[in-house]
């Protein structure tokens, strides 16, 4: 029994019914109890919690300060190809859409990887359009070669691999994947995918189970909210994330929370996601996985992730582009997506500082590496 098969006893008609229902007692009765269950999750993702969002907050960051600390981890996107077999409606990437196309070569990934390094990170994320011709599995290990040399943490966010292939990537480096399910409404999600392989939802949602049966470290997966009801899509990645957290205890389950942001092609979301909103579904899961970690990028803006802060998340991204070879190249070609806060690593870890936290460039390191090091 796989997560699907967990996904499926949750109806979109039961989970509505239920958001519909839950009052303000309800509420409070689950902020009174000290660890949540499903329908405590689904209860503060309800309209009525939106009264008891301050009390949430208070005690997200009370939970998160004490499992990880006054800490945030820092990382930056690598775009090494945006070559795509996938025509996906809502995304820059569409093999339709007629953008500029580019592929890294291993001379330029090396340029990269030093002029990202010399800004003091040591967590990298490496992410691809999803075409296997151009980023084949030697293409690959020849990134995550170069790579090892300048980070101690590589992780992967691109197409949907079998877990033999996982375990090919892990043996040489790689130790962490993201992978979004875009939405985890099976219908809509087979509309907003019109061709490619992509369109498989089954193996797209089973994939981060995959890369954990291969021995990855990390494990970060979330929804592209905009696309559907964010209550809904929220409550699926958090009980996913719960399962691969119960399933997978030794590992890192993370969660992402990224919102549309303009990108080449026409699409618009049909469900615009506010600030309050995703606020909500931000406190509404730390309180009901304290382990788990959470990433906020720069498809945020600024002012958001200033404020957003401490009330949960421990994971941010920076000096960050969509544009492959962006830490470099000036012939900038077409983004994945636009970003929406452009501050380099400098600048964000003096924020962090001045409100009290500590930048953290690393925070994981294989005992190969250290081995290697120490030699």
């Amino acid at each position: 029994m796989g997560f699907y098969d967990v996904f499926k006893t949750w109806s979109q008609s039961l989970i509505d019914q239920r958001l519909n229902a839950v009052g303000p007692e309800d509420v409070r009765r689950v902020l009174s109890k000290t660890r949540l269950d499903e329908w405590d999750y689904l209860t503060l993702l309800s309209p009525s919690a939106r009264a008891f969002l301050e009390p949430m907050a208070g005690r997200a960051h009370r939970q998160t300060v004490a499992q990880f600390g006054r800490v945030m981890v820092l990382f930056t996107p690598m775009y090494v190809s945006n070559y795509c077999e996938n025509q996906c409606m809502y995304c820059g990437f569409n093999a339709t859409n007629r953008i500029a196309r580019k592929h890294l070569t291993f001379d330029e990934i090396e340029i990269e990887a030093r002029r990202i390094a010399e800004t003091g990170l040591k967590h990298i994320l490496i992410l691809t359009g999803e075409s296997r011709t151009h980023a084949s599995m030697d293409y690959l290990k020849g990134c995550v070669a170069i790579l090892s040399r300048y980070f101690t943490s590589i992780a992967i966010e691109i197409y949907p691999m079998e877990t033999e292939a996982y375990r090919e990537l892990n043996q040489v480096g790689v130790d962490a994947v993201t992978v979004y399910q875009e939405t985890y409404n099976e219908a809509l999600y087979d509309r907003l995918h019109v061709k490619g392989p992509k369109k498989n939802y089954r193996f797209r949602i089973d994939t981060p189970e995959r890369a954990l049966k291969a021995r990855m470290r990390s494990v970060n997966i979330g929804a592209l909210l905009g696309l559907d009801r964010p209550d809904r899509e929220s409550f699926y990645t958090g009980i996913h994330a719960a399962y691969l957290q119960k399933q997978y205890p030794d590992a890192e389950i993370s969660v992402s929370f990224p919102r549309m942001r303009p990108h080449a092609g026409s699409f618009e979301p049909d469900h615009p996601v506010d600030d309050i909103t995703l606020v909500q579904s931000i406190l509404a899961l730390r309180l009901y996985m304290p382990r788990a970690g959470i990433t906020i990028s720069t498809r945020e803006d600024e002012r958001f992730r200033n404020h957003i802060l401490p009330l949960g998340v421990t994971r941010m991204s920076a000096g960050s582009t969509t544009v492959v070879g962006g830490h470099t190249q000036e012939d900038q070609n077409t983004g994945q997506f636009e970003i929406s806060d452009e501050r380099s690593v400098a600048d964000m870890a003096r924020f962090l500082e001045t409100s009290g936290y500590q930048p953290v460039y690393k925070d994981w390191q294989a005992l190969g590496q250290m081995d290697h090091e120490c030699v």
